[in-house]
């Protein structure tokens, strides 16, 4: 997959000669490959560098970009610096999200030309994705929906967190997916109030919900969901909760489509748990978009105005966590169209007792 040609038909917009990509999802984003390198691209043209370790490869499967060897002699810069001079390049963009400070300082100090703030042009690109990354990411998130159903039949009182993390890490690879898309979430009983736990020795018994969190990669696009299930019969106040946060999740997939203001989508889901009690322990926003990264942008947040782009891919996750005792988290994966959502998650969300 390549976008060389839609970035380069932004830079006019952003008043730009030329990109400078070199973050691991914006070269993935721009070549369908990730070597290491570093990528420039123009309004006419595009060159990338990569090393010895990638270039064999880089040379088979990327198109669009002239290839070249980086070496210790002649290296990124040097390779770059020749190609900015010889296109007589002069306002380059870069990608401001992903560089620290001592990278910009590196490449001011050693390139031509005056580096401009540019995160918003990939962003803005990488928002709403075509089908080629949809077909990665409906992958994915299959991947992910089958490693739930495999775990259901492994989990068992005794075992701990770290356990059955490990086991979604295993079922997830076996299955297709090149890597997580994260280090997993598992929290049993009073873990379960933290929504980002650490999965550790706590060991699962009856009468605890059990919340995982996980994701996979395919070709550098992510996955996510989670599940909440119970180890035992939950009690009534269990239950009631797991309703709410479901009732929740269905209230904001019902308001998600392209056009909605991310902050209409949460706050759909808000207003049900703040009207059966539980507002005050819902403590993060609905959803984020996801892609190559499992944090983009924009978000299903109290503080998104903008609207959703059509084909944006976000999380819907509303969650419950009452400190000390439990928490529940249930997600899916939504593609946002003209006319609503495609939930591309397949997982029953009914409670399960295992």
């Amino acid at each position: 997959m390549n976008h060389i040609e839609k970035i380069a038909a932004q830079l006019p917009e952003y008043g730009l000669d030329a990109m400078l990509i070199t973050s691991e999802s914006g070269e993935r984003y721009a070549l369908g490959f990730h070597g290491e390198g570093l990528l420039l691209i123009t309004r006419d043209g595009a060159q990338y560098t990569t090393d010895g370790r990638y270039i064999e490869a880089a040379r088979e499967q990327v198109t669009g970009a002239e290839i070249l060897l980086s070496t210790p002699d002649r290296g990124h810069m040097p390779l770059a610096k020749e190609y900015i001079e010889a296109k007589a390049l002069h306002n380059i963009g870069f990608e401001s999200g992903s560089m620290t400070v001592d990278g910009y300082r590196k490449y001011e100090q050693e390139l031509p030309g005056i580096l401009t703030p540019a995160q918003k042009l990939l962003d803005g690109l990488r928002a709403s994705k075509d089908e080629g990354e949809l077909a990665l990411m409906r992958r994915a998130q299959a991947i992910t929906d089958e490693a739930f159903q495999a775990i259901l039949n492994f989990i068992r009182p005794g075992m701990t967190e770290r356990e059955i993390a490990a086991r979604l890490v295993y079922e997830m690879l076996s299955r297709g997916g090149d890597k997580v898309s994260f280090d997993p979430i598992v929290a049993a009983g009073a873990n379960g109030s933290r929504p980002h736990a650490v999965p550790g020795d706590q060991v699962v018994d009856t009468g605890m919900f059990i919340t995982m969190d996980f994701g996979c990669k395919v070709e550098g696009y992510c996955s996510d969901m989670t599940r909440t299930v119970a180890l035992g019969h939950p009690t009534q106040e269990m239950e009631e909760v797991y309703s709410a946060v479901l009732n929740a999740q269905k209230a904001g997939i019902n308001a998600a489509r392209g056009g909605a203001a991310g902050r209409e989508i949460d706050e759909a889901a808000r207003r049900v748990l703040r009207e059966a009690g539980y507002g005050e322990y819902f403590t993060h926003s609905f959803g984020h978009s996801l892609g190559l990264d499992i944090h983009e942008c924009p978000n299903a947040s109290s503080k998104e105005t903008r609207p959703m782009p059509v084909g944006a891919v976000i999380s819907a996750e509303p969650g419950v966590y009452i400190p000390g005792r439990f928490g529940v988290r249930i997600e899916d994966v939504l593609i946002l169209k003209e006319d609503g959502c495609e939930d591309i998650t397949r997982s029953s969300k009914d409670l399960i007792v295992l």
